[in-house]
């Protein structure tokens, strides 16, 4: 055990410390990739209006698809690579690298294949309605070239920081996001380009962020890639994804709620005094607004990941336990800043995607403070299913992640409306924030409870 805590800081540094070192570069690439999606929205709803900020939200399911895959590949992959450096097997550490590369790639190609192949009928189903079509499918037309890229970069970027480089997986989400940002003006307004000058801004970062990513893989600090290592290795590829699982069903879950959450305020905005077309954007603008909120959270459970995975290997418990209670603290304040900029200053956050009528203004306030209300406990959920698939075990992961998007949320989005009308859209999101936390809570406790038990034991031998 001193031997692998020599070799690896993960074992033997204060919690404090690394959680810092990890979860800051974290928090940061994290950001960075939401903003792809926010600053496309700022600059359309200034450029083109709210029908542009609609069409954003209609492709978003797509971007979300994405990230789920990435999270499929990146996390099981840094998952696997910390469980087996904590267990110092560092030629099945190189095997995990090189299976997650060859599905980075493979998975990055067929989904791109699949946008283009089928891109009209998936935005009719993502609640795209005849005015916002042109601009949605215009825009997701060109995003979808950068979706592989996307993929790489992520994926690569939990490697890269489960090999202790965290500032660089920083850096290769930094340097894009940059490049979109400095764009973005230039395409939409200089150029005229309207939505499809947003969507070229985000490829070209895209591809920047990409290159930089690659290049890691020739500089792996801990284990050095062969040829071997590459490959269709199935069993492989079925460890991967089963440690990655909670967190691309949670992006997935994400995803179908926006479906079924666009498909609802589309169909009970018309039957009210906002229309269609007005919820549909505001519910854009609140959930890239709530993306910087979730995206702080993850870097906080990533950046955590390496750290538990490595220690849940090497049997230092003490560790594990103290470095989930630290990042649950970390979520918590974070948390709580945004539950108070939801409620006290909805109208100031809005305004920055934009203007709209009274009526815009109206309901989009009102869905922020409703809809965003329980936010306080979201990080509960959203760290402890990465952290049961950084101990290994997945099943837990998907559980949890599933509670609150697919087990309470969508049903409740389909059923209070019956009763409340487009009011009882807004209640769902409260009512099944609360009733997941207390389901984690359940997993938890017996889970910390097992981990006193495995320590105890280890403490005896």
């Amino acid at each position: 055990m001193e031997q692998q805590n020599g070799a690896n800081p993960l074992g033997y540094e204060p919690l404090p410390k690394l959680l810092r070192d990890y979860a800051v570069p974290s928090v940061i690439a994290m950001l960075v990739s939401s903003l792809y999606n926010i600053v496309d929205q700022v600059f359309i709803g200034q450029g083109v209006g709210y029908l542009g900020n609609a069409a954003t939200n209609v492709a978003y399911p797509l971007t979300t698809i994405c990230m789920s895959i990435a999270l499929l590949i990146g996390i099981g992959g840094a998952s696997r690579y910390s469980l087996e450096l904590g267990r110092g097997e560092k030629e099945n550490a190189a095997s995990a690298v090189g299976t997650a590369i060859t599905m980075m790639v493979s998975l990055g190609l067929l989904y791109l294949a699949v946008i283009q192949i089928f891109l009209k009928p998936l935005l009719v189903a993502f609640g795209g309605t005849p005015d916002v079509m042109p601009y949605a499918e215009s825009y997701t037309r060109i995003t979808a070239l950068g979706m592989p890229l996307l993929i790489v970069t992520n994926a690569m970027s939990s490697l890269a920081r489960a090999d202790g480089s965290p500032r660089y997986s920083m850096m290769c989400m930094l340097v894009g996001a940059v490049v979109n940002t400095i764009l973005n003006p230039i395409f939409i307004f200089v150029c005229d380009w309207g939505v499809a000058g947003a969507a070229w801004a985000t490829v070209a970062g895209q591809m920047l962020s990409f290159l930089m990513a690659a290049n890691y893989i020739r500089g792996f600090r801990h284990i050095h890639l062969e040829a071997r290592h590459f490959g269709l290795h199935f069993r492989e590829w079925k460890r991967i994804a089963g440690l990655g699982m909670s967190n691309s069903l949670n992006q997935l879950a994400i995803t179908f709620v926006q479906i079924v959450l666009n498909n609802s305020l589309t169909h009970y905005g018309a039957l009210s005094v906002y229309g269609s077309s007005i919820p549909l954007a505001a519910c854009g603008i609140v959930m890239k607004t709530n993306a910087i909120l979730i995206a702080i959270l993850v870097g906080i459970s990533q950046g955590s990941q390496p750290i538990v995975g490595f220690n849940y290997g090497a049997k230092q418990y003490d560790r594990v336990r103290g470095i989930y209670k630290l990042a649950i603290c970390c979520g918590m304040v974070v948390s709580v800043t945004g539950f108070l900029m939801f409620q006290f200053a909805p109208r100031q956050i809005i305004s920055i995607f934009g203007t709209g009528d009274a009526l815009y203004f109206e309901f989009a306030v009102k869905f922020m403070r409703i809809y965003m209300f329980m936010v306080i406990v979201n990080c509960v959920q959203l760290i402890s299913s990465n952290f049961f698939a950084a101990i290994g075990k997945p099943i837990k992961g998907v559980i949890l992640s599933l509670t609150r998007q697919v087990f309470f949320l969508v049903p409740l989005i389909l059923i209070l409306p019956l009763f409340f009308g487009i009011d009882g859209i807004l209640f769902a999101g409260p009512i099944a924030d609360g009733v997941a936390f207390l389901a984690t809570l359940f997993f938890v406790v017996r889970e910390m409870a097992n981990i006193k038990r495995l320590e105890q034991q280890a403490q005896a031998a």
